[in-house]
């Protein structure tokens, strides 16, 4: 970072500019950071909700309730999924869709655990992004690993079967070959990982991970926190859940109301044309496209879903056609409309890592602004005004270097020491060197702006971070 000396005046400058977005945090910065996590997943300030906002929620239980009872929890355990869920509606959607043992993946679940536990929960849901690709960096992503410092491979895969695709692609059959990169790599932890991993052959790679997670979760966390992760192809459901409701919000508003949706469209390019520019980007429209097991951005023009490169047209933008591909999974929902379903729409606070403290209230103003421009839906208006603390930074928070293979040598107990342990550090400290951040050229430019005057949390954009 050039106008930054040094990494630490990096992390100030990042932690000075989350306290200017998000005045409330500043307190907890100096705070043991259980204080801060009791905070972000205490439940929401009650109040009257929206026609639109109860429907929605109640589809999100449906369907939580449906990927519980999938994923061979008992009707007992997803019931009580439920029952916490609604009520603290606070959903930790931060990390893609890794192997828990991945140190992203890890340290952030055990940061939600010590909010969790802290207020006496025994179910854990969370979102993983999983419209990523196999390889994000060169040996990093979801089909890599790092075993006593060494790359290993996931699925075994070649190179040309990895780069560029998806983790929800069907190239299949994927199991879990462990392949290390370099010679002379085995060990005795590759060892343990392929004894605890799931010996069968998946579809996607999408699906060994989750069966892997549910298989590691008990052995890293215990059994006190029942634990549900829920990816894209759940979000798909909820979406067709939506959509083949005649009265839903997203059939009546986003579909079939033309100018809801270009106004959506035309608020995000007006936010890259702005100083906020550089944080909510038009990859997509509502929609991937799933061919070959490559994902595909889409445009809609004129009604149609179009692909952005050869103008193809995949489907028409009306409820028969999007829900046959989202059927039949040639169509998964992109992060806005995922968040529509799983957040906004709901009531549900949104927990994320590096970018989506600022990405997310910008999604809300996006909305908010398309609807205004319909003078549509007053009453959703005013909730999402009145939100209280609709998301929050809780992904990334912990910055440990100790290697989470190193938790099958514990118990339970050895992990209730070390969430105790780390709860009680500084949140200031236990953020590490925030490298995710400052090695991030959006975050040194978002400093230089907040500087300069030339964005602030007074802004219309920034309205619906906080209430």
């Amino acid at each position: 970072m050039d106008e930054l000396a040094t990494d630490v005046d990096a992390k100030q400058a990042i932690l000075g500019s989350l306290a200017v977005l998000y005045p409330w945090t500043k307190p907890f910065q100096s705070r043991p950071v259980r204080e801060y996590a009791f905070r972000i997943f205490k439940a929401p300030a009650p109040g009257p909700a929206p026609e639109i906002r109860l429907r929605s929620f109640a589809k999100l239980l449906a369907v939580i309730t449906k990927a519980a009872r999938r994923n061979g929890l008992s009707t007992d355990t997803a019931a009580q999924i439920c029952r916490d869920f609604e009520k603290h509606r606070v959903l930790q959607t931060g990390p893609h869709l890794f192997l828990l043992i991945e140190p992203e993946a890890y340290y952030t679940h055990l940061f939600s655990l010590l909010g969790l536990s802290a207020h006496g929960c025994s179910t854990y849901v969370s979102y993983a992004v999983s419209t990523v690709n196999l390889v994000e960096k060169p040996r990093k992503g979801p089909g890599w690993l790092t075993v006593d410092a060494k790359p290993i491979n996931v699925f075994g895969l070649s190179r040309s079967r990895m780069i560029g695709y998806s983790l929800l692609a069907r190239q299949g059959p994927y199991r879990f070959e462990m392949v290390p990169a370099e010679p002379n790599a085995e060990g005795d932890q590759l060892a343990l990982l392929r004894s605890l991993l799931p010996k069968s052959q998946f579809e996607r790679p999408a699906h060994a991970i989750k069966a892997a997670n549910l298989s590691l979760w008990p052995k890293l966390f215990g059994g006190r926190i029942a634990f549900l992760q829920i990816d894209d192809e759940d979000i798909a459901d909820l979406v067709s859940d939506h959509l083949s409701d005649e009265d839903s919000w997203l059939r009546t508003r986003l579909i079939k109301d033309p100018k809801v949706a270009s106004n959506i469209l035309a608020e995000i390019d007006g936010l890259a044309a702005s100083p906020w520019s550089g944080w909510l980007a038009r990859g997509t429209d509502f929609f991937w496209f799933y061919e070959n097991g490559k994902r595909l951005p889409l445009r809609l023009r004129a009604g149609e879903l179009v692909h952005l490169t050869t103008g193809k047209k995949v489907a028409r933008f009306a409820a028969p056609d999007i829900l046959d591909g989202l059927a039949n999974r040639r169509l998964i929902p992109n992060l806005l409309l995922a968040f529509l379903v799983l957040s906004i729409l709901p009531g549900v606070r949104a927990l994320g890592g590096s970018h989506q403290p600022i990405y997310y209230p910008l999604m809300r103003y996006v909305l908010c602004r398309a609807l205004e421009a319909s003078s549509a839906d007053p009453d959703l208006r005013h909730a999402l005004a009145s939100d209280d603390l609709p998301g929050a930074w809780g992904h990334r928070v912990i910055e440990c270097e100790d290697d989470p293979l190193g938790a099958f040598d514990r118990n339970w107990n050895g992990t209730s020491d070390m969430i105790e342990r780390i709860g009680n550090v500084s949140l200031s400290k236990v953020c590490g060197s925030m490298r995710s951040f400052v090695s991030d050229p959006s975050w040194l430019e978002l400093h230089r702006r907040l500087r300069d005057r030339a964005i602030a949390p007074t802004d219309t954009e920034w309205r619906f971070a906080a209430s």
